[in-house]
């Protein structure tokens, strides 16, 4: 394989970039009570300002979304294991509502 083949996207730097990423945005979203499902439920346009108040900048692709949300999941598992642990505590829970609208009751 010579330099005009090679798949920059999947390198193993391009992978551990990828890995480091999902792991910023999966512990900003999770210390805020976003689930994994809801992350992937998002717009992009909301996607990219969460990356953004995480702090990097936006994924270019959904892959990271999907890891992110998969140790959103991971850390929900573990949390409730270990409930009792500070580490499985929710800092930011009142700032969800600013990246998740509640779903809105019909009137009755």
């Amino acid at each position: 394989m010579d330099a005009d083949d090679v798949d920059f996207a999947h390198t193993d730097q391009a992978s551990r970039r990828r890995r480091e990423k999902a792991r910023a945005l999966a512990r900003f979203a999770w210390d805020r009570g976003i689930t994994g499902a809801e992350l992937l439920d998002m717009r992009d346009d909301r996607l990219r300002k969460l990356a953004r108040a995480a702090g990097t900048n936006p994924p270019s692709t959904r892959e990271t979304w999907t890891a992110a949300a998969e140790l959103i999941d991971e850390k929900d598992r573990w949390a409730a294991q270990h409930h009792g642990d500070p580490r499985a505590v929710r800092p930011h829970t009142d700032e969800k509502i600013m990246w998740v609208k509640p779903p809105i009751a019909p009137w009755s």
